[in-house]
């Protein structure tokens, strides 16, 4: 499985991204998908993540700002991130389940495909 981001960048704090993962190669094996971020000196935590049948996860962090969706027709995963603020800078990863979940929050637990990332600033 291979995974493509895009979509980050700069932006104001209040402004929106959209987020892209474009997911290839062995994809029906998927059982979840979502984006995890990271900063320098910290450890990777999921931000949103959503099953094949529709569960979403939300960091608490996130609630309310964030949207994770997926095209399955485009094998595309999205996150869609309104009223940005500027803790929400950091890189961004697009991940993909390698074996079956048990909840989407532990979709990375027994291992995860993982994009090249994607960086997001978000400047005050």
């Amino acid at each position: 499985v291979q995974l493509v981001e895009s979509g980050g960048g700069l932006v104001q704090a209040g402004g929106s991204l959209r987020l892209s993962c474009a997911a290839s190669g062995s994809i029906f094996s998927i059982n979840a998908m979502g984006w995890y971020r990271q900063a320098p000196g910290k450890e990777r935590e999921l931000v949103a993540g959503i099953s094949s049948g529709g569960s979403t996860y939300y960091a608490d962090s996130v609630k309310g700002r964030f949207t994770i969706s997926r095209d399955n027709a485009k094998n595309t995963l999205y996150l869609q991130m309104n009223s940005l603020k500027p803790e929400d800078t950091d890189m961004y990863y697009c991940a993909a389940a390698q074996y079956g979940i048990t909840t989407v929050q532990a979709m990375c637990v027994m291992g995860c495909y993982w994009g090249q990332g994607t960086q997001v600033t978000v400047s005050a």
